[in-house]
């Protein structure tokens, strides 16, 4: 998948003032979890139900993460050290926007394309690096464990040079 160029600047300054900001210890990476919808908005104006049980859910998030919001979706930046899972606060708070979106849909929300959970990083500070682990559809169940197992497939992936 071709990555457009400014984007991909975009995102390295991104991850460059997270980790500025967090300072990571010896052995860490820093991630992206991208929550997107495949075409149109998953945003806060478009899908209001949604973000108010997602607002709930950032009350218990780690605060050393970050938190995006954007129009295709939300985006949580965070830290896993090198070899390790990923916090289970993060999987918990990954897996309620994913309930959230369908939980929002039944509430009156009318946006109903479907979700991809990407993975993403930037090697030595340039190179857009992204995994795709999941897509699906508001009507879907979400399984934990199998998310927990993918997202934490993908950073191992993501981390080898």
């Amino acid at each position: 998948m071709a990555i457009d160029i400014q984007w991909e600047r975009g995102f390295a300054k991104r991850m460059r003032s997270f980790a500025q900001a967090h300072s990571p210890k010896p052995g860490e990476i820093s991630v992206s979890i991208k929550i997107r919808v495949v075409s149109g908005c998953f945003h806060r104006e478009h899908s209001p139900q949604a973000y108010q049980i997602i607002d709930q859910s950032l009350r218990r998030f780690p605060p050393e993460a970050g938190w995006k919001e954007h129009e295709s979706g939300p985006e949580i930046l965070t830290w896993v050290k090198t070899g390790v899972d990923l916090a289970t606060k993060v999987i918990c708070l990954v897996t309620a926007i994913l309930i959230a979106r369908s939980r929002g849909i039944e509430k009156g929300d009318n946006r109903t394309e479907r979700l991809e959970v990407v993975v993403r990083r930037v090697d030595d500070g340039k190179t857009v690096r992204e995994e795709t682990i999941l897509r699906l559809g508001h009507k879907e169940k979400i399984d934990q464990k199998l998310l927990e197992k993918k997202l934490n497939k993908a950073i191992k992936r993501l981390s080898k040079k």
